[in-house]
């Protein structure tokens, strides 16, 4: 029996069988993850089970039981939390100063002309130069401790920033700035009030990369030169041909990464809340 509606006696099948199958086109809530989680579950089945029929040394490539094992006794011996600091503090303090100059040179370079003619060019040729031809010279000058792996990290991170922030900062609609002009507001408060919120998705988005290249920055420091850190732990692990431990390690920074993309990203859901495309994109 099909339904009609009393307004004007129609058949209302249809707009319920529409209805129906928009329900069931939607996602399952956690379905991506799940599956996600699945294939990983399945990869992790299929390596140790190819190692071990295989034979394949551990010193080539150990299964993953050996890895979790490494990995549990590092974190309960306390020896890999203890290098972990010494890798987080410097990743995250070469991650702000890049921030800091990133965004704060980039805002320079947008809104004056000369700057952008003087300065960009050498800061480009800088980003040029690979970091590991540069990262000897930096141990030089500023030792083998905590200072010259946060130089590198902040040169590693800096230009993703930067370049986003002039980019942000230079794609501000011309009309909003005619209107503030016509209010006769100050450089200052066009900047703040317009090309500023225009700026924080694309500055956003630089962070987030910038993010990811700060672990590797301070890992790069740490195989130069250093006492302490997980790059440090990684080349004795090397030396002495423990490949599960490696892994292991690997396995912390591979978190360690994800953690801090998922900071930045949660940090910047909550400071772009008015962003109606970011918000549906997380």
């Amino acid at each position: 029996m099909t339904d009609t509606s009393p307004a004007n006696g129609k058949p209302a099948g249809p707009v319920i069988a529409s209805g129906r199958a928009s329900v069931r086109r939607r996602s399952i809530p956690g379905a991506d993850y799940l599956v996600s989680l699945s294939a990983f579950v399945v990869l992790l089945i299929v390596w140790e089970a190819a190692v071990r029929v295989l034979r394949v040394p551990d010193f080539i490539l150990p299964p993953p039981s050996a890895i979790f094992i490494s990995l549990y006794y590092g974190l309960k011996s306390g020896l890999f939390i203890e290098h972990f600091f010494v890798t987080a503090f410097q990743t995250l303090t070469g991650f702000m100063l890049a921030a800091f100059f990133g965004i704060g040179l980039g805002a320079l370079v947008a809104q004056f002309r000369i700057v952008e003619r003087t300065v960009y060019p050498w800061l480009v040729a800088l980003q040029t130069l690979p970091k590991i031809a540069i990262a000897p010279l930096i141990i030089i000058w500023a030792g083998y401790g905590i200072q010259s792996k946060v130089v590198i990290v902040a040169l590693v991170a800096l230009f993703p920033i930067l370049v986003n922030t002039i980019v942000g900062l230079k794609s501000c609609d011309q009309g909003k700035l005619d209107l503030m002009r016509s209010l006769g507001a100050t450089p200052w408060e066009t900047f703040r009030l317009v090309r500023l919120p225009n700026a924080l998705p694309f500055i956003f988005a630089g962070l987030n990369v910038a993010i990811v290249l700060a672990i590797l920055g301070s890992i790069v420091g740490e195989f130069v030169g250093s006492k302490a850190g997980l790059g440090n732990l990684i080349l004795e692990a090397n030396f002495q041909f423990n490949v599960a431990q490696m892994f292991a390690i690997l396995v912390i920074l591979g978190v360690f990464g994800v953690t801090l993309s998922m900071v930045v990203r949660f940090i910047q859901g909550r400071l772009l809340f008015w962003n109606a495309g970011f918000s549906q994109s997380i």
